[in-house]
């Protein structure tokens, strides 16, 4: 934990005669303190008294303080917590060992998507106010697909929302909304499913549903055209920011190179990985990111552009280091920056020892996180620069051997 590059400061909450602490990190929500919605949400839970749970799912649980909470307070409890953010996951499963709280199922996933049981007494989230009305009415929604019989839905939004939750559970059907309260900017709902009016539960994921889905778009880029099928929630829906648009020069300045294992991390909507594709045609494209939601709209757009899945893989993580230690010919990626700049230097440090001999890595930032980077490459010597431009803001690092 001491060497933990992403670590913020840890805080203590205290309240209903417990005391738990929190590691946070500046990357997940409310890194400073327990949210106020949050306390909110878990007041109305307790206040109401409702029948003791046995099986909760904390959904989309970030560092862990609700479903943490709700685990010290029902020791007996099943708690399964789950989150797109493989960073939230890391953190919550420090978080249960760090106060002791064993028997927690904590696993990355995309709504509802991997949630691994469909008959839980209480659901519990923290809605993030920028999901998008279509997000919100399946979150809200779908929960009558993973409750059990007489379970309760309790979610907290920001209040502007309020009037957007309270219209969707009012049109759907066999809803029963047995508290609303609105509070210091948030508002609670607490409600259940009749069990008669829930529909059948859907065969197809809610990617593969349309659930995100905001447009179809045709990029061109000088000769290389290719179709994306775009996501709300990802930057880059309808064309390349800088950083991309350098990573896809740089491919076609290395066209015609033999690429067997390729990475691309934080890969977005996926236009630098079918760009890739498109130009290199690599045998193994692995796309490394901590959002579910990256991951899986990029691989759906690398099948829209014919890329035969099989020599598709993904991996939810936090950083790039691979567990099958197969050695990699090419390293692609715009850096997230808003990390710091130690998690960048880990990024490229674990890129270096996956290397194969005649590897590389392109990289793309602003132009002071590259400049920093420089100095760090040139501080160990394992690698050496190959090219380095600037462009916008921007620059662009092509590393490779030293």
């Amino acid at each position: 934990m001491d060497e933990d590059v992403y670590f913020h400061k840890t805080v203590t909450f205290r309240a209903w005669k417990q005391s738990l602490r929190f590691r946070t990190s500046q990357e997940l929500f409310s890194s400073h303190d327990i949210d106020t919605g949050a306390r909110f949400l878990l007041r109305t839970i307790i206040e109401a008294d409702y029948d003791r749970p046995q099986r909760i799912l904390d959904l989309g649980c970030g560092y862990g303080p609700v479903g943490l909470t709700l685990k010290n307070m029902h020791r007996d409890s099943t708690v399964h917590m789950v989150d797109r953010d493989a960073l939230a996951v890391e953190y919550s499963r420090q978080n249960a060992e760090l106060n002791g709280l064993a028997g927690v199922d904590i696993y990355g996933s995309l709504g509802y998507d991997d949630v691994k049981r469909t008959d839980f007494d209480l659901i519990i989230a923290n809605i993030p106010g920028k999901a998008g009305e279509t997000v919100i009415a399946y979150l809200l929604r779908e929960a009558g697909h993973y409750l059990a019989p007489g379970g309760l839905a309790a979610i907290v939004v920001v209040a502007p929302l309020e009037a957007t939750v309270s219209e969707i559970l009012d049109e759907t059907p066999g809803v029963e909304v047995i508290l609303r309260r609105t509070r210091s900017g948030h508002a609670v709902f607490h409600y259940r499913f009749t069990e008669e009016t829930i529909s059948p539960k859907p065969d197809k994921s809610a990617l593969e549903r349309g659930i995100y889905h905001r447009e179809n778009v045709k990029i061109r880029f000088g000769s290389l055209e290719y179709v994306m099928q775009s996501t709300y929630g990802l930057p880059e829906f309808d064309s390349l920011s800088y950083g991309s648009e350098m990573l896809v020069k740089a491919f076609t300045n290395i066209k015609g190179r033999n690429i067997h294992n390729s990475v691309v991390f934080n890969p977005g909507q996926g236009h630098v990985a079918v760009a890739l594709w498109k130009l290199l045609r690599p045998e193994n494209i692995v796309l490394v990111d901590r959002d579910l939601l990256a991951l899986r709209c990029s691989r759906l757009n690398l099948t829209l552009n014919e890329c035969p899945p099989e020599r598709i893989s993904i991996s939810h993580q936090v950083g790039i280091d691979s567990q099958n230690k197969e050695k990699v010919d090419l390293f692609a990626g715009v850096l997230r920056e808003e990390e710091g700049r130690n998690a960048t230097f880990l990024t490229l440090k674990q890129a270096a020892e996956q290397l194969s001999a005649s590897g590389m890595i392109v990289v793309s930032a602003g132009s002071t996180a590259i400049t920093r980077l420089v100095t760090y490459v040139e501080s160990p010597g394992q690698l050496r620069i190959r090219t380095r431009e600037r462009w916008r803001g921007n620059s662009l690092l092509v590393l490779e051997r030293a």
